[in-house]
């Protein structure tokens, strides 16, 4: 995958956008030197991008986060270093952000820089096997309430439909007429379609492009 300047990774509670936004970071170090990982998610305390932080600062990637991310104080503060995703050129920058459009009010204080740059992606992390968004009409629901929140426009997808533990090839192979309903009603082209390793070697030829290693 080639990415922009700032790739935003959006979606709904329980879709494992943080899993794919850690996932997306260190793919993105192995192309590029200059790699951060932004977590913006100040609303869900269960499973957060700092959770992975010695990981991700052992392979040399930037992490920005609240100070009190991994703590036993939830406060929805943001970090000085955020205007660093924007202002730094030389840096490219995964940014998770938070669950649904509360979530997504986090993003207010670049949004506007993010989207005069033009130079973003910011991705719908899509799961069929949610229980609020089993079709295509109710995801498209929870897409253009992230927009209204954040004022930027959605540009792709990444079907990461997936039962955990649970999953099998099939459960893949059968997410792929749902994600393609979520694209057509929405108008955006399917980026990604993501399984673990040892799934994606049992497809073999289904086009996967990121394969992800438990976080």
């Amino acid at each position: 995958m080639k990415y922009k300047h700032v790739t935003l990774v959006c979606g709904h509670y329980g879709s494992g956008k943080t899993n794919i936004a850690v996932n997306m970071a260190f793919d993105l170090k192995k192309q590029y030197p200059d790699t951060a990982i932004a977590d913006l998610d100040i609303v869900n305390p269960y499973f957060r991008t700092t959770d992975s932080r010695r990981e991700l600062e052992e392979a040399g990637i930037r992490v920005i986060a609240s100070e009190y991310a991994g703590t036993n104080l939830d406060a929805p503060a943001l970090p000085a270093e955020i205007y660093a995703i924007t202002e730094n050129a030389d840096m490219k920058t995964i940014v998770d952000v938070g669950g649904d459009d509360r979530g997504a009010l986090a993003l207010g204080r670049i949004a506007p820089a993010i989207k005069e740059s033009g130079d973003f992606d910011m991705l719908l992390v899509i799961n069929k096997y949610r229980p609020l968004t089993p079709d295509a009409e109710s995801t498209v629901e929870v897409m253009h309430e992230i927009e209204t929140a954040c004022r930027l426009p959605f540009t792709g997808i990444v079907n990461n439909s997936n039962l955990g533990e649970l999953t099998t090839p099939e459960t893949v192979l059968e997410s792929a007429e749902y994600a393609e309903a979520v694209s057509r009603l929405s108008g955006l082209p399917i980026v990604l379609t993501t399984a673990r390793d040892d799934i994606a070697e049992e497809l073999g030829a289904f086009p996967l492009t990121l394969q992800k290693k438990p976080i």
